[in-house]
């Protein structure tokens, strides 16, 4: 390649890196492999600059080696697939219902007074044994567990006060039929 066309290649590509770089962010998502992509695309640009009659067509060159380069990486890439003949039992797990039990629980939480709170999570979700737990609350090992006690049925009154508020059951209605079945 010639000094002078050396140096219309170096002058193009000073003056549009900037709109390249943003077509090769387009074409792939990290920041990085788009860089990867125009100096690539650049280098085999390069070699080829004086075959590009019309310079002005040079963009739309630039981009198509850009596409071809990231489908050559695309068809590279290592696939961790490997082919069985049997498929294996494969149970996707719903998680809707484990996200809404959690949001319920950590609403049903704030009846509790802020020591039983802080017994609950120590001992069920930290998974601290009693004595752990007293410790860490400053308190006795008898406390931890009457208080643990105590929230534990707070919890359950007010899942069963909601669980019968959804089903539209009021309590007097509730006590009436308790009282009938008896």
């Amino acid at each position: 390649m010639a000094q002078g066309e050396v140096l219309e290649f170096e002058e193009y590509v000073r003056t549009r890196q900037d709109a390249l770089l943003r077509s090769a962010r387009r074409l792939v998502p990290d920041p990085v492999d788009a860089q990867d992509l125009l100096q690539t695309a650049l280098v085999r640009t390069y070699g080829r600059w004086d075959g590009i009659a019309d310079k002005r067509l040079a963009d739309a060159y630039l981009r198509r080696v850009m596409i071809n380069t990231r489908t050559e990486w695309w068809r590279a890439r290592k696939l961790e697939e490997v082919p069985t003949e049997q498929l294996p039992d494969a149970s996707v797990d719903d998680s809707t219902e484990q996200h809404a039990d959690r949001a319920l629980l950590m609403d049903i939480m704030k009846v509790l007074a802020p020591k039983q709170r802080s017994v609950v999570v120590l001992r069920h979700w930290e998974q601290m044994s009693t004595e752990e737990t007293a410790a860490a609350l400053g308190m006795s090992a008898g406390t931890v567990k009457s208080t643990l006690h105590r929230a534990l049925a707070r919890l359950r009154e007010e899942l069963e006060s909601r669980d019968n508020a959804e089903l539209g059951v009021r309590a007097p209605e509730r006590e009436e039929r308790e009282r009938c079945a008896a």
